[in-house]
């Protein structure tokens, strides 16, 4: 007898957001997935199906992922804010909940402290800076190009709203870059003349430069420099979230057969 798949549990935090009000429908559509909770401090209360004019839910909207996490769940997926999507994700994994992160702004201590809480408890996390497929594929092709071309710099570009900087793409390309090594600098940057910060932000050696201006939305480039010739690779988003679906998915579907946090999604997608 052919064995039935088990139907994930889903949580969403930022169910009611740019990215959530894309991802719910997706969840809902999938044979797979079943979405078992939604977070919106601002919705608290009211039916999901009622604030996003969407049918097929009887869910009602929970004002704090502690409150949705009573109702047993396999996998959190956060698209909160850089306030509080660390305290959910270490909730979540001390409730034995797997996490997918898509919320910027955790840092590198972060990320370990993260890390090693999920090995304690057996949990897997996947991290990734930015879903779109050709976002990871812009991490993926840079990580190769980086081992030809030994010097490059990152410029990371968002809309003028987007409070933190770099963005989740440009610190996750430039994590990505520092595991093959960094960058040669023919002039250290300590030895500029004139003012230091011109050269943008250190992220383990590598230079990063955030551009926040209106008409953006996300974006980043890595520039890749050799005596007589230039690389760029650069990813580009649009103003619509249905990029980001299809690997937010992806993670979902993945995260329960992972132990300690993972970050990026080549490796998935490699897999697939």
């Amino acid at each position: 007898m052919r064995a039935v798949a088990r139907v994930i549990r889903v949580c969403l935090a930022g169910a009611t957001g740019w990215i959530g009000r894309a991802l719910v429908p997706a969840i809902l559509e999938s044979s797979d997935l079943s979405l078992v909770g939604a977070v919106s401090r601002s919705h608290r209360g009211r039916r999901l199906a009622r604030v996003l004019g969407i049918p097929n839910t009887p869910l009602v909207i929970s004002g704090s992922v502690e409150e949705a996490l009573r109702e047993r769940t396999d996998v959190l997926i956060d698209f909160t804010s850089p306030e509080v999507v660390k305290s959910n994700v270490l909730l979540a994994i001390s409730k034995g909940v797997h996490v997918v992160i898509g919320t910027s702004g955790l840092t590198e201590t972060d990320y370990k402290e993260i890390d090693r809480n999920a090995r304690r408890k057996r949990i897997g996390v996947i991290a990734a800076g930015n879903f779109a497929i050709s976002a990871v594929l812009m991490e993926h092709f840079s990580s190769v190009a980086a081992k030809f071309m030994p010097s490059w710099e990152v410029v990371d570009y968002a809309n003028d709203g987007k409070p933190d900087a770099p963005s989740g793409t440009a610190r996750e390309l430039v994590h990505f870059l520092s595991e093959v090594g960094s960058p040669n600098l023919r002039i250290p940057v300590d030895k500029t003349k004139g003012a230091k910060e011109s050269r943008g932000l250190d992220m383990g050696g590598t230079q990063v430069h955030s551009v926040r201006l209106p008409g953006y939305v996300i974006g980043a480039e890595a520039i890749f420099g050799k005596t007589g010739e230039r690389l760029t690779i650069r990813h580009d988003a649009g103003n619509e979230a249905a990029p980001y679906i299809d690997g937010i998915l992806l993670a979902a579907r993945n995260v329960p057969k992972l132990v300690g946090l993972r970050r990026g999604l080549w490796s998935i997608l490699n897999q697939e």
